[in-house]
């Protein structure tokens, strides 16, 4: 039984390339670690629209903590490193490696990260529609 893909479809053409990145996105996001909000920040009349990441990272210094754009993802690390200082009589609370990969569209621009009280947050610019209309000559052959 063959699976009927989104990409072909007729009218849409030169689609491929987002399944293969929906593919992608969907098999690293099996992970729940850390957890994540998304919100959506209205425009305002001096900042466009804007989207939130806030990743839960209690225990991460920003040493420990990367944000980078890689191939048109956000991609957000965690590395902590092993305490060998202390004798734990419980550890409930362990030094733990993240990785978080977000897809971002064309266009789409990181403003900015900020980690406080335990909460990092990536601010991700929208940008703005623009509606083009480009007039296709016509060649007459005879």
């Amino acid at each position: 039984m063959s699976r009927m893909s989104v990409s072909n479809s007729p009218f849409l053409l030169g689609f491929d390339e987002i399944e293969r990145a929906i593919e992608r996105v969907t098999r690293t996001a099996s992970d729940g670690y850390p957890p994540y909000n998304i919100e959506r920040i209205a425009k305002t009349e001096d900042q466009a629209e804007r989207l939130r990441i806030t990743l839960a990272v209690a225990g991460f210094t920003s040493a420990q903590l990367q944000v980078t754009i890689e191939e048109g993802q956000l991609v957000i690390r965690g590395r902590q490193q092993e305490d060998k200082e202390h004798h734990y009589l419980h550890r409930g609370i362990a030094a733990r490696q993240f990785q978080r990969v977000f897809l971002l569209a064309e266009g789409m621009q990181v403003a900015g990260a900020d980690l406080q009280n335990g909460l990092l947050s990536v601010d991700l610019i929208r940008p703005e529609p623009q509606r083009m209309v480009k007039k296709i000559d016509i060649i007459v052959r005879d």
